[in-house]
């Protein structure tokens, strides 16, 4: 309970920290910066382009097991002159005719070509269509093959969204962090002009030394050059967020505060929250569609060792003269088998089922590397969440003892060292603060990436 109630106090007093300076500039909202980032950020329209790649795929792997029609018309001009060939009879073939009184022979001369540049037209018009009926799976196993890529290529672009939330919400944690930090320049130079003004009076009155106004001086200096500094980081920190969310704008605005939103399981052990991200986990999820997609395109290979059956039909129309065409029709059902062609297909399938190997080595590699992350950014949450608990403390007691160092320094028993030392610790202990609840919402958004959570 004394946790618990030390972190909402550490929280509140951040919140109190990172209200907006000025009520007229816009705010961005966590909310608003990540529905900006998953519409515009341009690595996750590259992966929305890949998944369309893949789904047109899928389509071309199914266009052959569908029927296949084709048209074509001609019109061509060509002589007809007319080529004997070697070994064709010719026309006029010697004769010969005997009688008892006589013998008489008579040649006629071979066929001779001629040559002409007369052309004759031809016109033909032809409509055929094809259907694959049975291959043994080689093309249903990659159009299977295809969807499965397809599903592996899903995953990719759920992981790069994982991704980018991810370094969004730690830009923008950034960004609110460099703002609190802002306010605590802010403060502490308040402080150090009330010194000032202070010390001042009481030089005047002759009851401190000079040294002490040109200290307070100092400090005064130092003070706004860490607020210069401060807001310098603060708009920094706002252009890096711009690019976390993918667009091109000024950084005329402020961050609001972020939600203390708890990851659920975040307090359970590594074995009773891993099974969330071994089923959420994108880039697990996308190697474990790439070995199912490499499976089927093996299974696809194999089908080449069998024949593959499928049907043709052809209709067509032609001849000399448009208005005397000649139609005709055939339909063929055909076989066809590679017997043998040089080992291809068996190269194939070795290499189909090496890939497959490696795939699976990729795949427990990376459950392994699951368990990590999960381990480690879980244990970043606890460790960040003990850290809130002691710079809220460190932070309170600064201020006790800049409180009683003031105290001291007006009843004349402190000295001005003392005063700045105070006014020093304070400013650490409270950016310390500062930086342990923004650790800890990072570290939140590591376990939601850890999880697979966008």
């Amino acid at each position: 309970m004394k946790r618990l109630l030390l972190l909402a106090v550490g929280c509140c007093a951040f919140a109190g920290q990172v209200h907006a300076a000025d009520p007229d500039k816009l705010v961005l909202t966590l909310d608003e910066a990540l529905r900006l980032a998953r519409a515009n950020h341009p690595q996750l329209h590259a992966s929305r382009a890949q998944t369309e790649a893949s789904q047109a795929k899928v389509a071309e792997a199914k266009a052959p097991l569908l029927p296949q029609v084709n048209g074509n018309v001609s019109y061509g001009r060509s002589t007809s002159n007319y080529v004997p060939q070697p070994g064709a009879l010719p026309k006029n073939i010697p004769t010969s005719t005997s009688t008892s009184t006589s013998t008489s022979t008579s040649t006629s001369s071979p066929a001779s070509s001629s040559s002409s540049w007369t052309t004759v037209p031809s016109y033909r018009a032809v409509v055929s269509a094809s259907e694959l009926i049975y291959d043994f799976g080689q093309t249903t196993g990659k159009w299977n093959a295809a969807k499965a890529t397809l599903r592996s290529q899903e995953e990719n672009e759920r992981n790069f969204g994982v991704q980018v939330a991810f370094n969004l919400r730690s830009a923008y944690f950034t960004a609110a962090a460099a703002r609190a930090l802002l306010k605590v320049a802010a403060e502490t130079l308040n402080n150090q002009e009330a010194h000032l003004r202070q010390i001042q009076g009481f030089v005047e009155a002759g009851t401190r030394p000079e040294i002490d106004l040109a200290q307070a001086r100092t400090d005064r200096a130092n003070a706004k050059v860490q607020l210069i500094n401060a807001q310098v980081a603060y708009d920094t920190d706002k252009a890096l967020l711009n690019q976390a969310i993918g667009i091109e704008r000024g950084t005329e605005y402020d961050v609001a505060d972020p939600p203390a939103d708890v990851v659920p399981g975040e307090d359970d052990g590594t074995d009773a929250i891993l099974p969330v991200a071994l089923k959420a986990r994108p880039d697990l999820l996308q190697l474990a569609r790439q070995i199912e997609a490499q499976e089927l395109t093996m299974k696809s290979i194999k089908g080449g060792y069998a024949p593959s059956l499928g049907v043709s039909t052809s209709f067509s129309d032609g001849g000399a003269d448009l208005g005397n065409l000649a139609w005709n029709w055939s339909a063929t059902l055909g076989l066809s088998w590679q017997i043998f062609g040089g080992g291809i297909t068996d190269a194939q399938v070795r290499e189909a089922r090496a890939n497959t190997a490696v795939l699976r080595a990729q795949y427990e590699l990376q459950r392994q590397q699951v368990r990590a992350d999960v381990e480690q950014a879980r244990l970043g949450v606890r460790a960040a969440k003990a850290a809130i608990e002691a710079t809220h403390e460190a932070a309170v007691n600064a201020r006790v003892r800049l409180n009683l160092a003031e105290g001291r320094y007006q009843a004349g028993v402190g000295n001005v060292i003392e005063l700045g030392d105070s006014q020093v610790a304070l400013t650490a202990a409270a950016g310390q603060e500062v930086q342990s609840v923004f650790n800890l919402a990072t570290a939140r958004a590591r376990l939601l990436q850890a999880l697979g959570q966008p």
